[in-house]
């Protein structure tokens, strides 16, 4: 008999429908029933690619006799924390509080209120590597709660009034200056991977928000150290099977020291973010590495990624067949099979053998430079991007014939903003159009059906359903720096507009006007244990930095000063924190870098698509600059974007003009004339030597 869940959109919680334990959804129903029967809440928090999720389901929750445990004792509560990031935030943050670390899955005992008394993440079925048994842990909480009320209830309470108090916290304040940029970089410096690439001991993820501090340090300063330390990462992680080198984008982590073995789960945020960074990173050195790293993984978003109406699902899942990685490794007696008299050249290169290199068999990676592979056998590197392309293409097919990974099909507003953003910049880069339809669509999709009627974001959407949940800080945030990478792809103003829309939304249901920054939660949410503000970067960018990012952008779209005070004051607010922990910091550091740098609002006024502003456009495009707005239009779209109002053209030809922090040069139609206004005054423009690799 399947539980309330069977009635849940979030395909996490349907995996679960089926489970002997009386699960609810988390809401008013399950929190009444414990309050009603003074019960226990027993909080368990997860999602759908989660290999470990999988492995306790399977062992506990499946199991008919710690169900019944679980159903005596307790009000048990199942929770999808892509669908609730309040609650994975505010309850992760207990969790790590009581035992020093956190992760998924997540076990927390309430009290009928919501307040934690306890908290743990995977437990076994049976007593191993120093954890209890999962159905002594019940049986524990089960005769604390009975015997122990009073105490148990006066911990949770204490634990409750610490939690609110940090999330209170709003950091080390501090007046921001370049050379704290600059001592952020020695501190990444400290964390750096010089042999393997990338920040710290295994498990090693990917930090591409790290990556693009230190690109964006380069542009600005020419900073040289910065530049080797986010190269060598995104060379090493490509070159590695975190990277899927037959169907492209990027699992979620590596368990190793070299980016070799993955955790095979692949998350839309993650493939986002690296397919920015990779684009970014080609841009300032033109090697073909990045851009086939960043289309690869763009293309297979498109392929397997995305609905048919635009919105792009969540993950796939680690496992097929309930085996972790089956979906993705290899024997090197099937390469042969499959690849013929090409098979030699592609083992070699990828490091492909007999024995395999997990648990008996392969996992792609290539084991050096393309080009030293090519020249050792004699051939160009284009020749063997050539050959291996077609090969990669071969096994793919194959590869598709096997049993898929589960995916979760849900679309969820703020990560479909952040492959927005990246899907707009590329097509706008590689001029690519099916780039451009599909990040048109999306944004579409998510116009048509993720707002209420009244404009506000809501969170998530399956198909066959309504979209529902309040929208978080992150989905304004994320969205808006979507909608503005898209206007400044298409200089469509409705885009724009809507970004607009969504920053004055930010302002007025979310900015902490006393301590500065922005709660996570608008302020018409439900009632939590409290309401959480978090500052910290994750897998994905702080929602307050992101925020701020968006603010100064509009900033200099608008003229609105106001933005700009309100992000100052909020990067401000985490000075300290940026600086003593940069890794965890770095989106504030990216928005840090463009209020301290020399952020530039480009105006050309002309038609779109015209010859005339196009050949501006192009001088525009064809390095990275990230301190730059661009708009693109006649008088009528400056009613709508303020940097286009007042502007005429001169001699009725495409006019560019360009100011820094509202100081404007001298209007041109000049493409020469332009790319020298264009050029920092801080540091000659970054070289360009295009190499061959990969």
């Amino acid at each position: 008999m399947p539980n309330r869940l069977v009635n849940e959109t979030s395909p996490y919680l349907r995996q679960h429908a089926d489970n002997p334990v009386d699960w609810y959804p988390w809401g008013e129903e399950a929190l009444q029933k414990a309050q009603t029967e003074n019960k226990p809440i027993l909080l368990s928090i997860g999602y759908a690619a989660c290999h470990w999720c999988h492995v306790m389901a399977h062992e506990s929750f499946e199991d008919e006799q710690t169900a019944a445990l679980m159903n005596e004792h307790f009000v048990n509560v199942k929770v999808d924390r892509e669908e609730r990031p309040d609650l994975d935030n505010i309850y992760m943050n207990a969790v790590v509080a009581m035992t020093g670390q956190g992760g998924w899955p997540m076990t927390v005992a309430l009290t009928p209120e919501g307040e934690p008394f306890f908290g743990g993440t995977y437990f076994p079925p049976v007593p191993r590597h120093g954890m209890p048994a999962f159905s002594q842990l019940l049986a524990s909480l089960a005769n604390a709660w009975q015997k122990q009320n009073s105490q148990v209830r006066q911990s949770a309470t204490e634990i409750a009034e610490h939690l609110s108090q940090a999330a209170l916290l709003s950091g080390e304040e501090g007046k921001l200056t370049a050379a704290a940029l600059d001592r952020a970089v020695q501190g990444i410096n400290q964390a750096y991977d010089a042999k393997r690439g990338g920040f710290g001991q295994a498990p090693k993820f990917p930090q591409p928000m790290v990556i693009e501090f230190l690109l964006q340090q380069h542009i600005r300063t020419g900073d040289k150290q910065a530049l080797e330390m986010a190269e060598h990462t995104l060379k090493m992680m490509a070159y590695g099977g975190i990277y899927d080198q037959v169907g492209g984008g990027f699992a979620r982590y590596a368990t190793d020291n070299r980016w070799l073995v993955p955790h095979f789960e692949k998350m839309l945020y993650d493939n986002a973010q690296l397919a920015r960074v990779y684009l970014h990173a080609w841009q300032i050195t033109g090697k073909p590495l990045y851009r086939r790293i960043t289309e690869e993984t763009l293309d297979y978003i498109l392929r397997e990624m995305t609905h048919a109406d635009g919105g792009f699902y969540s993950s796939q899942d680690a496992d097929s067949e309930g085996v972790e990685g089956k979906f993705y490794v290899w024997s090197a007696e099937e390469v042969r099979h499959i690849l013929g008299e090409e098979a030699d050249l592609f083992l070699l290169s990828y490091g492909v053998t007999p024995a395999g290199n997990w648990e008996g068999h392969n996992i792609l990676h290539l084991e050096r430079d393309g080009e030293d592979i090519a020249h050792q056998h004699r051939i160009s590197p284009e020749e063997w991007r050539r050959r291996m392309g077609v090969a990669r293409q071969k096994l793919y097919q194959v590869r598709s014939q096997r049993v898929w990974p589960g995916l979760d099909n849900k679309v969820l507003t703020s990560w479909n903003g952040l492959m927005l953003a990246a899907l707009a910049e590329a097509g706008r880069v590689f001029e690519r159009d099916d780039y451009l339809h599909a990040a048109a669509a999306n944004a579409e999709f998510l116009y048509n059906n993720m707002r209420t009627p009244e404009g506000r974001l809501l969170r998530t959407w399956s198909e066959g359903s309504q979209a529902k949940g309040n929208g978080f800080l992150e989905d304004y945030a994320y969205l808006a720096e979507g909608l503005l990478s898209l206007y400044q792809t298409t200089f469509d103003t409705h885009w724009f507009a809507w970004a607009l829309d969504l920053a004055e939304q930010m302002m007025v249901h979310f900015h902490d006007g006393e301590r500065g920054g922005f709660y996570d939660t608008s302020d018409d949410h439900e009632k939590l244990l409290h309401r959480p503000k978090d500052v910290q970067d994750n897998a994905v960018p702080s929602g307050n930095a992101m925020a701020a990012a968006v603010l100064l952008k509009l900033s200099l779209y608008t003229g609105r000063t106001g933005y700009w005070g309100v992000a100052e004051k909020a990067i401000s607010g985490v000075y300290g924190a940026m600086l003593k922990y940069p890794t965890g910091f770095a989106q504030w550091l990216v928005a840090a870098a463009f209020l301290l740098g020399e952020p530039q609002e480009l105006a050309i006024i002309g038609e779109p698509g015209s010859f005339e502003t196009d050949a501006l456009l192009k001088i525009v495009n064809r390095e990275y600059r990230p301190h730059l707005v661009v708009a693109v239009g006649d008088e009528i779209d400056g009613e709508t974007v303020e940097l286009l109002r007042g502007r005429p053209q001169l001699h009725n030809q495409a006019t560019a003009y360009l100011c820094r922090r509202f100081v404007c040069q001298q209007p041109t139609t000049s493409t020469d004339t332009l790319a020298e206004q264009l050029k920092p005054t801080q540091k000659p423009a970054p070289s360009r030597k295009p190499v061959a690799w990969g």
